[in-house]
């Protein structure tokens, strides 16, 4: 049975705005637990969130499949006939935590093994980036959104993940220095949907399938690279060294690392 997208996405939208609801309610409070180590951060808001969402993606999609990075493991996610769904509910939770703001709640789903839609919302600033080739493009708060512009590295900020800056992973600090300046956010929703956006002008880090499949269904709707640090595939199913940007820059930056 073919899929009806456009009534699929505005029931994902409605749940994730249900879910901003619930993650602002509770923010100023959370139980805060580690996984597997004191910078890997884990509160109860995430584990409730993730559980909404399963919960109403069930409702709906009774048959739908899940991975989150919080509860269930369903795997599958390029054989499935169905809808397969890929949850992050609080993305940056350590910025959840620490600072209230800079954290996002993704979602990425896939339709018959093929990326269909995705969606990554920024929460405080209620700013919502969906769409993917399901819908034909991208949307910000329901507006189409055009490709950001294809300038070189020098006229762009670089946003990077700090265990990589710091121990210069890759030489990676050669590129930064070609660029406009360095941000780092700690939460790859919000750096992805900087580079979207046109803020910044390229986002390199190490990232889980759940931190990167939303990001990556969106940017590639838009005609942006997003490969391995080597410049091969992203393997969707596993951990990777994700760099997303516009085709110019991402070939500058795969040249200045070693």
């Amino acid at each position: 049975m073919k899929e009806d997208f456009q009534k699929i996405n505005a029931q994902i939208i409605i749940m994730m705005k249900a879910g901003r609801k619930k993650i602002l309610a509770k923010q100023a409070n959370p139980n805060v637990a580690t996984k597997s180590s004191r910078l890997d951060l884990v509160t109860d808001i995430d584990r409730m969130i993730e559980k909404f969402y399963e919960n109403e993606i069930h409702r709906h999609f009774p048959a739908a499949k899940i991975l989150g990075e919080e509860g269930l493991k369903q795997e599958g996610m390029l054989e499935y006939s169905g809808l397969f769904f890929v949850i992050d509910p609080i993305d940056g939770t350590m910025n959840f935590v620490k600072q209230k703001e800079h954290y996002a709640s993704m979602v990425a789903v896939y339709a018959g093994g093929q990326p269909a839609l995705a969606y990554i919302y920024d929460i405080v600033n209620d700013k919502l980036l969906s769409g993917g080739p399901a819908l034909g493009g991208v949307f910000c708060n329901g507006e189409k959104i055009t490709a950001p512009a294809d300038l070189p590295l020098s006229e762009g900020l670089f946003g990077g993940s700090w265990p990589m800056v710091i121990n210069n992973y890759h030489g990676v600090q050669a590129a930064i220095k070609q660029s406009s300046g360095l941000r780092i956010y700690g939460s790859a929703g919000i750096e992805y949907l900087h580079v979207i956006l046109g803020q910044c002008i390229c986002y390199l880090s190490h990232l889980r399938p759940w931190d990167f499949l939303p990001g990556k269904i969106l940017a590639e709707s838009l005609g942006l690279s997003v490969v391995n640090i080597d410049g091969s595939e992203v393997n969707v199913l596993s951990s990777n060294d994700v760099l997303v940007a516009p085709k110019r820059v991402c070939e500058e930056v795969l040249q200045l690392l070693s």
